[in-house]
């Protein structure tokens, strides 16, 4: 499906505004029984945000909350302990624009013996340009993508994440609509860096949420040949009103900072299907499933295709091999 909904900043703000005013049929509500007491969960970029807010409900549900991001080490950590009453709440320091970093928190977490149950790929930016990395990538190309890649396959690959038919573990994209970009898949071109202004970084970002939604819907493929191993969900938690556009040119930040506060949700509020596709005792040992809010869709055609998927794994691991 061929869109251009979300292919500006204005475009992408007032669809996901009238998302909200539409109907929906949610896929269900959480009873205070589904609780995470005994598990482990990793979140990325807890530190603000929506992270922050995902980090402390888990946390209330009684889990053993990793708040794995480079900022507000230890206080976002004691925050999310006095919120919720739970102090089995640790800060592990990781920046998703150096690779080397995503190798130094596997190796923290092998050596604290941790095995995380539900990991929630929720960290993402929204700069003002095009920013080259000490990798040579572009830095939204490599915290939107290609680290969460990296991270999802070392910690599978290491046993940090263990694939278990009896009881399989979760692995949750927190992602967009945006991914029903018009713009196909371009392997060829993945990683190439290149100079771009305010004006490309919606549309880019709309792309990597379809590269993420391809690659999610690739590993629930590779992990899940014949039985459900990991369940692997993604979703989009709509509109929220919180700081990952605080890289936009200041004469803008007055207008779009009234917009937050009169239509998006809090960051609580949009909260909701993440901690459902944690929780939900529904959904253990199922796979594959998206969600926009509350409501089941299928993702975009593109993020489906098997080859693409493929073609984007294989393309991937090269671009890491070569760092």
């Amino acid at each position: 499906m061929n869109n251009q909904k979300y292919d500006s900043a204005f475009k992408a703000t007032m669809n996901g505004i009238l998302d909200l005013f539409k109907k929906q049929i949610p896929i269900g509500q959480l009873s205070d029984n589904e609780r995470l007491d005994g598990k482990t969960c990793l979140v990325t970029g807890a530190n603000s945000g929506l992270g922050f807010a995902i980090a402390t409900q888990l946390a209330e549900r009684g889990a053993h909350v990793i708040m794995a991001c480079r900022n507000d080490i230890p206080n976002a950590g004691i925050e999310v302990m006095k919120l919720s009453g739970n102090k089995n709440v640790e800060m592990l320091f990781v920046d998703l624009s150096e690779l080397q970093s995503i190798d130094n928190l596997v190796v923290q977490l092998k050596e604290k013996s941790i095995l995380i149950d539900i990991c929630i790929f929720n960290a993402a930016v929204v700069p003002k340009g095009s920013l080259k990395t000490s990798s040579g990538f572009d830095q939204m190309f490599l915290v939107n993508y290609l680290s969460t890649f990296k991270l999802a396959n070392l910690l599978l690959s290491e046993n940090i994440i263990v694939a278990n038919a009896a009881q399989a573990p979760r692995i949750i994209f927190v992602s967009s609509e945006s991914h029903r970009t018009q713009q196909p898949i371009d392997v060829d071109h993945l990683g190439v860096f290149e100079n771009y202004t305010m004006g490309k970084v919606i549309a880019l970002y709309g792309y990597y949420k379809l590269l993420m939604n391809t690659f999610a819907t690739e590993l629930s493929r590779r992990l899940n040949a014949d039985k459900i191993n990991v369940s692997v969900f993604a979703l989009c938690p709509g509109p929220i009103n919180s700081n990952i556009a605080r890289a936009a040119p200041k004469i803008f930040m007055p207008l779009l900072k009234l917009i937050f506060a009169l239509f998006f949700k809090s960051p609580k509020e949009a909260a909701a299907p993440v901690l459902y596709l944690a929780c939900s005792h529904s959904l253990q040992n199922t796979t594959g499933m998206y969600l926009h809010l509350m409501q089941q869709k299928m993702m975009d055609d593109k993020a489906l295709d098997p080859i693409s998927g493929k073609k984007l794994w294989e393309k991937s691991e090269a671009l890491l091999k070569g760092h």
